[in-house]
C-alpha cells in the first residue's frame, strides 16, 4: 500500500526546495551588493581595530537579558491562555529554540509549540494560536519604535515602511474581529476556529504588559548598542540611534534571509552611513549580527541535553506512546 506521507513528501519536494533556496539566494545576493560596493580588505581592517573583549561583554549581557525576558514573557503566555506553568521549566525550551532560528524563524515557533504540546499536553492548536498571537505582538513592539524614529525623521526613512504600521493595524482588525465573531461571513465561518483562540480571549492589559516588556529590551538593546558602537571607533548622536536603530530591528526582523543577515546589514549602511565609513558600519553590523545571534545559540547548547530529556521522558510516559 502507497504511503500518504511518502507521497506529500515527494509532491512537496519542490516548492520545499524553493522556499529554502530563495532565502539562501537573497542573503548571498545582498552579501555581494554590500562587498561589491565596500571591499572586503576596508571591511577587514575596521573590524581588526575594533576593541573586541569589552564589545564582546556588552553583546553577552545584551543576550542574557533578552533570554530572560524573553522566557518570561513566553511564561505569562502560557499561563494566561493554558494554564500554570513555572518559569524554569520554559527556560531550556526557549534556549533550544534559539538554535534553530539561526536557520529558521518560523520552524523554531513551530517547533516551541510542539514541544510544549508534548511536554505538557496542551492542545497543539491552541498553542500555535498563542505563539502566532506572542509574533505579532513581537512585531508590534518592533512596528511602534520604528514607527516613531521614521515619524521623528520625515522624509529619512523609505515612504514604503510607513505602510507597514497601517498594514499591521488592519490585521489586527481582521483577526480580532474575526476571532470575535465579528466580521459578518468571516467571524461566522473562521471565529471558532481554534487557531484564533486565544485572540479570542486577548485583552488589553495582555497586550500591554508583552509591550511594556518587549519594550523594555527594546531600549536596553539600544542604549547597549550606542556604547557598543564605539568600541568600532563609531559615534552616532543618540536622538538618532533612538531614530532609526528600531527601524533597523524591523528590516532585520522580517523572514526574507536566512538568520535575518543581509538585510539588517544593508539597513545598518542605510540609516547610519553619515555618521562612519560604510566599511566600520558593515563591521559592527555583522559583529553585532553574529555575537547576539551566536550568543543566544550557546544557550541553546548548554539547555539542550534537558530538552531532549524532556522530550524523550515525556513521550515514554505518555498513554499512547506504548501504542
Amino acid at each position: 500500500m502507497t504511503n500518504p506521507g511518502a507521497v506529500a513528501q515527494s509532491s512537496s519536494g519542490g516548492p520545499g526546495l524553493l522556499r529554502q533556496a530563495i532565502p539562501l539566494a537573497l542573503t548571498a545576493l545582498i552579501f555581494a551588493a554590500i562587498f561589491w560596493r565596500i571591499p572586503f580588505r576596508r571591511f577587514w581592517e575596521a573590524l581588526s581595530r575594533a576593541d573586541l573583549p569589552p564589545f564582546l561583554l556588552l553583546m553577552a549581557c545584551l543576550s542574557t537579558v533578552f533570554f530572560l525576558v524573553d522566557t518570561l514573557v513566553l511564561s505569562r503566555m502560557i499561563r494566561w491562555f493554558h494554564g500554570p506553568i513555572r518559569y524554569r521549566e520554559l527556560l531550556p525550551v526557549r534556549a533550544a529554540t534559539y538554535i534553530i532560528s539561526i536557520l529558521n524563524t518560523q520552524l523554531a515557533q513551530a517547533g516551541l509549540a510542539l514541544y510544549i504540546h508534548r511536554r505538557f499536553q496542551t492542545p497543539l492548536g491552541r498553542l500555535a494560536g498563542t505563539v502566532a498571537a506572542l509574533i505579532l505582538l513581537e512585531v508590534t513592539n518592533l512596528c511602534l519604535f520604528a514607527t516613531a524614529g521614521m515619524l521623528s525623521f520625515p522624509g529619512r526613512a523609505p515612504a514604503v515602511l510607513l505602510a507597514a504600521p497601517l498594514a499591521l493595524a488592519i490585521i489586527w482588525v481582521l483577526v480580532l474581529g474575526v476571532a470575535r465573531g465579528g466580521l459578518g461571513a468571516l467571524g461566522r465561518r473562521f471565529g471558532g476556529n481554534v487557531l484564533l483562540s486565544t485572540f479570542g480571549r486577548l485583552r488589553p492589559g495582555h497586550c500591554l504588559t508583552v509591550l511594556a516588556l518587549k519594550g523594555s529590551v527594546t531600549l536596553l538593546s539600544l542604549l547597549i548598542h550606542s556604547q557598543a558602537l564605539r568600541f568600532f571607533g563609531i559615534e552616532i548622536p543618540l536622538l538618532h540611534l533612538l531614530a532609526f536603530l528600531p527601524v533597523v530591528f524591523f528590516i532585520g526582523a522580517l523572514p526574507v534571509t536566512v538568520a535575518h543577515l543581509g538585510t539588517s546589514q544593508a539597513a545598518w549602511i542605510f540609516f547610519f552611513r553619515g555618521h562612519a565609513p560604510e566599511a566600520d558600519i558593515l563591521a559592527y553590523s555583522l559583529a553585532s549580527h553574529l555575537t547576539f545571534m551566536l550568543a543566544n545559540g550557546a544557550y541553546g547548547l548548554i539547555f539542550l541535553p534537558r530538552v531532549y530529556a524532556d522530550l524523550l521522558g515525556s513521550r515514554a510516559s505518555s498513554p499512547s506512546a506504548g501504542q
